[in-house]
């Protein structure tokens, strides 16, 4: 890839719709399940281009909310907030206000993160999720008011449209208001996941939203209107989210949090006292490029890192994939090299990354080029199975490991504008529908559930265990990425996908910035990668051939279903010589790129 563009059309795109049915995924049991099922692979997704602006988000309604704010005039942000707004009408098993966000914004000078994660209650504790002794079932934990932690979303968009917007608060609501009170067609993913949700049904709020009089859930097509939440959003709209964090609406969030059998320790104080954070972006050196990523409680930009950092010692350019019957392939030697990188960034993950506000997190020390380097030395010929945590420098082995799997219900933004501003923006509830709790419209998150049911292992307190106020380690992993030379903006990624989301972006760089793929043909490219775990092939998409290659090299290998949801956007020169921007969604969801 070139340092400030990439290639239209290295290759042709050619994609197989596959047969991943609607079922669960089913991975090994010590495994987390997709925290999405899968609806199938849209084949024929195509690279959009454009010389302005550009969004991408995971359903075309909210991409077009987006592309409408962008030609008003707005900016980058105002554009995610209009995408955010309309993602929580049209896709509410994945974000919504009643979640958080993590956002990457650039303004042509500087790089920011903005933390808009939920935090714990006051009132939560680290036995939170230990009842008579011992953790809990994960769904018992997850369904009803115990899971539900602060929502942080709006204040985090708040504190970016301060800084950054361009139009009034209040105009980047009318998308969302006016679908919500004259109806959407639900599209065939949420249909879908509709039907096979077995806890949703349970809320009388949501029954009664998402399933017919006779208990059966809404088709695809169904025209759904939400009055409940266009009244929200025209309250938060005119009011601000000081209507949610100090007015009805939060009483109303806690009321129901409160009114649950597993009962939750949200308060509106709680509320009042959430605050979005500004903090230091994570960013480093990766060949040609500056790489830049969210820090802490993300875990998703030191993982990155650490990868990009391992490639840079064993260089996984020299392996790209190619063509076989008619669809682009990965190579034995690289998913072998992304796999074994994939092992040592986990271990070193579920150590030592939490909340730095609440653990001395050595970021520096995790993405050290020397201990890196020490790092990639660890890779053999051969699979290292479970790889061991490292000691970065001046670091000290005080915490056990945190052992919980990760589930999170999520969806991603990208958007480039006309002012030189870029956002990359995920967003989520955590599990498939969250809390499965409704109000005003909206459905509640899980978030806590982020969190290690287990304080403690071992006599060692766990980094990531529950403590009230503290924010839960996500993998949520929004990326911008520039040329070190120019100081160009290259490209802006994300995803969904629980703790699958850190393999997902390091695959989409790689076929960016290494095999120099277009934008679709890497997000579009056979999943692949490994949590310190089995290697994970994703189900359907991936040549027997190389199963038999990776078992030889000692890898356990688990065929599953992989439900990445990408956005990207990366600067580029269009066929006509003239700089732009060329965009890809994942065929794996519902998401469309559009620009002008």
């Amino acid at each position: 890839m070139n340092s400030a563009t990439y290639k239209i059309g290295v290759r042709p795109l050619f994609f197989v719709l596959t047969a991943l049915g609607l079922a669960g995924c089913a991975s090994a049991p010590e495994l987390p399940v997709q925290p999405e099922p899968p609806t199938g692979f849209r084949a024929g997704v195509t690279t959009a281009t454009a010389t302005k602006h550009m969004a991408a988000a995971a359903n075309p309604l909210a991409t077009e909310a987006g592309r409408a704010i962008l030609r008003q005039g707005g900016s980058a942000v105002d554009a995610a907030i209009a995408i955010q707004m309309v993602l929580t009408l049209v896709e509410p098993q994945s974000s919504g206000i009643g979640g958080g966000a993590f956002i990457m914004h650039w303004d042509g000078k500087r790089v920011q993160a903005f933390d808009g994660r939920e935090t714990a209650p006051r009132e939560a504790d680290e036995n939170l999720f230990i009842v008579d002794g011992k953790p809990m079932a994960f769904y018992d934990a997850v369904v009803g008011g115990r899971s539900v932690g602060t929502p942080g979303a709006l204040r985090v968009l708040e504190a970016a449209h301060k800084q950054h917007g361009k139009l009034p608060w209040a105009q980047l609501f009318e998308p969302a208001i006016k679908l919500a009170e004259q109806g959407f067609a639900i599209s065939p993913r949420l249909a879908a996941l509709i039907e096979q949700d077995k806890y949703l049904a349970r809320d009388p709020t949501a029954r009664a939203y998402f399933y017919n009089a006779d208990g059966t859930p809404k088709k695809a097509g169904t025209l759904l209107r939400n009055p409940e939440l266009a009244a929200t959003l025209r309250a938060i709209a005119q009011q601000g989210p000081d209507v949610l964090y100090r007015g009805t609406i939060g009483v109303d969030v806690v009321a129901k949090v409160r009114a649950q059998a597993n009962v939750g320790r949200l308060g509106t104080s709680d509320l009042v006292e959430y605050e979005a954070k500004e903090r230091t972006a994570i960013c480093t050196d990766y060949k040609r490029w500056r790489v830049c990523g969210m820090p802490p409680p993300s875990s998703g930009g030191i993982a990155v890192a650490q990868m990009l950092g391992i490639f840079a010692n064993r260089n996984i350019a020299v392996v790209p994939p190619a063509e076989k019957n008619g669809s682009l392939q990965p190579q034995a030697d690289g998913v072998h090299l992304f796999s074994e990188a994939g092992r040592l960034a986990f271990a070193d993950r579920n150590l030592y990354v939490a909340d730095s506000d609440f653990v001395a997190v050595d970021v520096a020390g995790l993405i050290d080029p020397t201990y890196l380097a020490q790092r990639a030395k660890l890779i053999g010929d051969r699979s290292m199975g479970r790889a061991p945590p490292g000691v970065p420098p001046g670091t000290k082995l005080s915490f056990a490991p945190d052992r919980s799997p990760d589930r999170v219900a999520t969806s991603h933004v990208s958007v480039v504008d006309d002012y030189g501003n870029a956002v990359s923006m995920t967003t989520t509830i955590e599990d498939a529908f969250g809390a499965r709790l409704m109000v005003r419209g909206f459905l509640l998150n899980n978030q806590l559930t982020d969190f290690s049911f287990a304080p403690s292992e071992n006599g060692k307190p766990v980094a990531n265990r529950v403590q009230p106020g503290k924010r839960p380690r996500s993998s949520m992993a929004p990326t911008l990425v520039f040329d070190r030379a120019s100081g160009q903006l290259v490209a802006a990624v994300g995803s969904p996908g629980g703790s699958q989301i850190i393999g997902y972006v390091a695959k989409t760089l790689v076929g960016l910035l290494d095999w120099d793929l277009d934008i679709q043909q890497a997000i579009s490219l056979p999943n692949f990668g490994s949590r310190n775990g089995p290697t994970e092939l994703e189900r359907g998409r991936i040549d027997p051939a190389l199963v038999g290659e990776l078992k030889a090299r000692g890898h356990e290998v688990r065929e599953i279903d992989m439900t990445s949801g990408l956005q990207g956007i990366v600067h580029t020169r269009l066929p006509d010589g003239k700089p732009g921007w060329a965009g890809g969604a994942d065929p794996r969801r519902e998401g469309v790129a559009l620009g002008d």
